[in-house]
């Protein structure tokens, strides 16, 4: 007998730059965005609270400043990449307000003119409010990547799960888009993933929730309706847990 699914109450999403245009391509592709936002809209209906947590890397990698090569020091470029997801932010705003789905961009670094500053407790009444935040700028420091800035704020915001969005179907046994014969995993826990060096998310993320049990999700949200399944508790891609 299959175990009943049990709606979170409150959920992080990390969606990655890459999320933002299609396969192979770089910049804001809308069609993308409006992908996404029609998604988190049809899942923020179910009630579930909703944060998302985005990356710049359609934009600008702060790792591609950082071989020795350029004059950019690498602390700067780190800025520069958070500067990348704010612009997704906004991209991703206005689609979700053009479906009726109010927002608030949150920004870890101050941009008076286009976001608000990133104050938890102001988080918080916002999703109490049934609006969407979109969290923008990682943590506001260089150094630190959007995946773990995803974790720290699931811990923040006591979010009941962290759903990490990739455009493959969970985790697997080795990168599918390069091994036809990677196996996909229903569940692992977060030791397995340190142990095989399972890319999912930087090393540093892992060890937050493993330290506080904080249970990862990891699904394709290129499959339509993906994100309202993963918000609604259902099984689909890799659950990663204690």
């Amino acid at each position: 007998m299959s175990e009943p699914v049990v709606r979170p109450k409150r959920v992080i999403l990390k969606i990655s730059g890459e999320g933002f245009c299609n396969a192979k391509a770089r910049g804001i592709q809308m069609d993308a965005v409006v992908h996404i936002a029609e998604q988190t809209a049809a899942a923020a209906k179910s009630g579930t609270q909703m944060a998302i947590v985005l990356g710049g890397g359609n934009i600008l990698r702060g790792a591609q400043f950082t071989s020795g090569a350029t004059h950019i020091h690498e602390s700067t470029a780190h800025y520069m990449g958070m500067i990348a997801t704010v612009m997704n932010g906004l991209a991703l705003q206005d689609a979700l307000e053009s479906l009726g789905q109010e927002t608030r961009v949150m920004t870890a670094i101050k941009m008076d003119g286009v976001a608000e500053a990133y104050i938890r407790r102001r988080a918080l009444r916002h999703l109490d409010k049934g609006r969407i935040i979109i969290l923008v700028a990682g943590t506001g420091s260089p150094f630190v990547t959007t995946d773990t800035a995803a974790a720290q704020r699931a811990l923040e915001l006591d979010a009941d799960i962290l759903l990490k969005a990739t455009r493959v179907d969970g985790v697997f046994t080795a990168d599918p888009e390069k091994d036809p014969n990677a196996k996909l995993y229903d569940r692992l826990t977060y030791a397995e993933v340190r142990q095989q060096n399972l890319r999912v998310m930087d090393q540093e993320a892992i060890s937050k929730c493993m330290e506080y049990a904080m249970p990862i999700r990891v699904f394709n949200f290129k499959v339509d309706g993906n994100i309202e399944r993963a918000v609604a508790g259902e099984d689909v891609g890799t659950l990663i847990t204690k």
